[in-house]
């Protein structure tokens, strides 16, 4: 599902306009990248939890050639979802 998709979705649930639905979309994810960029904790209940985890500079192979790189330090965003999402999916998925 792409997000121009969810637009269509929320806007006709909604009445708003798939113009403001964006809007409030983008807003949203914007808020999401910024809080993430501060090092901050995003949980929505109900949906999960967004984090960052610091990775430590490693070694690792180019699986074509064989060759040793050197991966520096990074952060990486992550993703809990809740339990209500993970059972929500399972009962979903396994009808």
């Amino acid at each position: 599902m792409t997000k121009q998709e969810i637009v269509d979705i929320v806007s006709n649930a909604t009445g708003l306009t798939k113009v403001e639905t964006e809007t409030i979309m983008n807003g949203v994810m914007s808020t999401i990248v910024d809080a993430l960029a501060n090092n901050e904790r995003v949980e929505l209940r109900g949906f999960g939890t967004f984090g960052v985890k610091h990775r430590m500079p490693k070694k690792a192979r180019n699986p074509g050639t064989g060759e040793a790189i050197y991966l520096p330090e990074r952060y990486v965003p992550t993703f809990k979802p809740s339990k209500m999402m993970r059972s929500r999916v399972n009962e979903l998925i396994n009808k």
